[in-house]
This record gives C-alpha cells, sequence and structure tokens, in this order.
C-alpha cells in the first residue's frame, strides 16, 4: 500500500477491525514519513455472473441492487444504512451457495423478501416496478395478500 503523503510502498498496519463479513478495516503507518492513514479492504471473491431474462450475462452489480433499495425505502422510517445491510445480505447469501451464475429472477426474489421484512410500503414500491404491475386490481391483489398475512402472523413487521 502506498503511503498517500510520500508514495512510499513501506507501510505497516497499526490495527485490523472486520467491518462486516466482506470488509476489513486497516490502520497503516508510513515507515519513511510517519503518516497514518486508513485503508478498507474487500474480500475479492469470484466473479458471480447474473443471468438476465433475454438469456444475456454480465457482472453482479452490487451497487445496482443498493440503488434499487435506496429508491423503495426512500422517505421510509428504517435505518440510513438498511439498503446497503440488505445488498450485503443478498451478495453474501448469493456467494454462499457457491454458483458462479445466477438468474436475475432469483436476486429479484431475495430483494422482494428483504423488503416485505423491512418496510411493506418499500415492498410494495419495489414490486410494483419489479413485476410491472398491470392495473390496479393486480396492486391491490398483492397488498391483500400483505394484509392476509399480517393478520395471519406470517409477516414480520
Amino acid at each position: 500500500m502506498r503511503c498517500p503523503r510520500c508514495g512510499e510502498r513501506e507501510t505497516r498496519v497499526v490495527d485490523s477491525r472486520d467491518l462486516d463479513e466482506a470488509s476489513i478495516r486497516r490502520r497503516r503507518e508510513c515507515e519513511t514519513c510517519g503518516a497514518r492513514f486508513t485503508t478498507y479492504e474487500r474480500i475479492e471473491a469470484p466473479r458471480l455472473i447474473v443471468v438476465k431474462r433475454d438469456g444475456s450475462r454480465q457482472d453482479f452489480d452490487r451497487e445496482r441492487l443498493v440503488s434499487g433499495f435506496r429508491k423503495a425505502l426512500t422517505r421510509r422510517p428504517v435505518p440510513d444504512d438498511a439498503a446497503e445491510r440488505a445488498a450485503d445480505q443478498i451478495e453474501v447469501q448469493l456467494r454462499a451457495g457457491g454458483a458462479t451464475e445466477v438468474i436475475s429472477s432469483e436476486i429479484g426474489k431475495m430483494a422482494m423478501d428483504k423488503l416485505r421484512t423491512l418496510d411493506q410500503i418499500a415492498y410494495i414500491r419495489f414490486a410494483s416496478v419489479y413485476q410491472s404491475f398491470d392495473d390496479l386490481e393486480t396492486l391491490k391483489r398483492e397488498v391483500d395478500n400483505l394484509y392476509a398475512q399480517r393478520e395471519s402472523g406470517a409477516a414480520v413487521k
């Protein structure tokens, strides 16, 4: 790791802390100029390929998932880092499965399940875009399903 002050490559790790399942915070000190700085490292896992509906393939984009969660959770009473935590949990779950390719609909289902437990309004927002509700009747059916789950005690929230 290069020192941001002098550019020297010789630095030593003063402190290391795990942030979550996939990242580490390291406090470093330059052995030449004595400057201290912090680095964040993410574990580089094998590439995860997403197979789209049309058959095309692209790399898994965690930031795209976070963006979708943020849009659905806009102005909802959830912690600020809820979108990042939900995306991290989905990514860990996908990688734990061991597969190198995953179908996009599987990621969509996982995202909807996370949102259903996090916030039901955010879930409806996400589902209305993801499932492309054709009319109000379809949307009403989905809302009725949420009510039925809540009344039966099956819903977390």
